[in-house]
């Protein structure tokens, strides 16, 4: 007998940590499955909308749809399908066994972070699993939404970040960039806390008047308003994804400032490219980063210190810069997607 899961996702113009997620899980799931299972790339787009997808639904119903309105969206979006992997809270319930994806509670907490459907809570506790990326975000899910177990799964890193060859000098100047260079690679919501970085910045530049800072990431006036007025700062946007290890590797430090994080793929992607970490002290990252990361309090004092002290690159940093390659080879996207293919396969009675 064959069965059939579908992967449910919202279309998306711009690759970050959620969309990496989706996309190896579709890449790795029927592989991982075998012969018995059927897996289907269920990629919801708006009505209007030019993005890719294979579904479209009124904008409404990813937003304040009534929760009758929404099951009854879901019954027709996953019809044929014995078990559903909603990817994202936004996305209609499914009405056969259902597996969710919470990466974190983000609009729950931060006003700039969008909102939830009004049935987000209540659709999952219904789900037959949850799957959080870190032991931080399954106890929030639970206790924040009242979701019983929900199962942490920690997110992988891609193998390009241990092999990649660090840009040269005229690449980077092409970008903008010179060395040594400490990079921040996100988004700017106010979770991301880049008003902290760009507090602590001064005292850096002050320290280390030969370090400039990257930012790499989507276009946000925040961004520009925050660093605009600072020196030795570049804004270089979001890059082609063959590039993004390529311009880690190439930096110096990486700063994760996130004063909240469900996982902090960018830590990870830096200690696997072998570049020394700061990052905050807060949510999930003392969790990811474990002892292979300078964690700090994420204000101007706190990250201007660690990021200070990971520049001097002395014998701490480089032993700190093993533990963090060591402790990536952890993080894998086989073992991401085996623990995932056991669940799927739990809802097969």
């Amino acid at each position: 007998m064959t069965w059939r899961l579908g992967l449910a996702r919202i279309a998306a113009d711009r690759v970050m940590g959620q969309q990496t997620y989706e996309q190896e899980l579709r890449r790795r799931a029927a592989v991982e499955l075998g012969r018995e299972w059927t897996v289907d790339d269920i990629a919801v787009r708006t009505l209007r909308s030019p993005l890719e997808g294979t579904r479209r639904l009124p904008s409404r119903l990813l937003a304040d749809a009534t929760p009758g309105l929404r099951r009854a969206a879901g019954r027709l979006l996953y019809r044929g399908h014995d078990v559903v992997h909603r990817l994202d809270l936004r996305l209609p319930p499914a009405p056969a066994c259902e597996v969710l994806t919470i990466h974190d509670l983000a609009p729950w907490r931060f006003s700039d972070e969008g909102h939830t459907p009004p049935d987000a809570a209540s659709s999952a506790r219904r789900a037959a699993v949850v799957i959080c990326p870190s032991q931080y975000a399954a106890d929030e899910v639970s206790w924040r939404l009242g979701v019983s177990d929900p199962v942490p799964i920690h997110n992988g890193v891609n193998a390009a970040f241990f092999d990649a060859t660090p840009l040269s000098h005229v690449e980077l100047d092409a970008l903008g960039i010179r060395q040594p260079f400490i990079l921040h690679a996100g988004g700017c919501t106010g979770r991301k806390n880049l008003a902290g970085l760009a507090a602590a910045w001064p005292t850096v530049r002050r320290e280390r008047p030969d370090v400039s800072l990257v930012l790499m990431g989507p276009h946000d006036p925040r961004r520009s308003e925050l660093f605009g007025p600072l020196d030795a700062t570049v804004c270089i946007g979001m890059v082609i994804d063959e590039l993004v290890a390529r311009i880690m590797a190439a930096a110096t430090v990486v700063v994760v400032p996130s004063t909240y994080e469900g996982f902090g793929l960018p830590a990870v992607e830096a200690m696997a490219a072998g570049v020394p970490v700061v990052a905050s002290d807060r949510s999930s990252l003392p969790e990811v980063c474990g002892n292979a990361a300078f964690l700090v309090e994420p204000d101007a004092t706190g990250l201007a210190g660690g990021l200070i002290a990971a520049l001097e690159m002395g014998p701490d940093v480089k032993a700190m810069i093993a533990r963090g390659r060591e402790r990536a080879e952890s993080f894998t996207w086989e073992a991401s997607v085996a623990a995932h293919a056991a669940l799927w396969r739990s809802c097969i009675p």
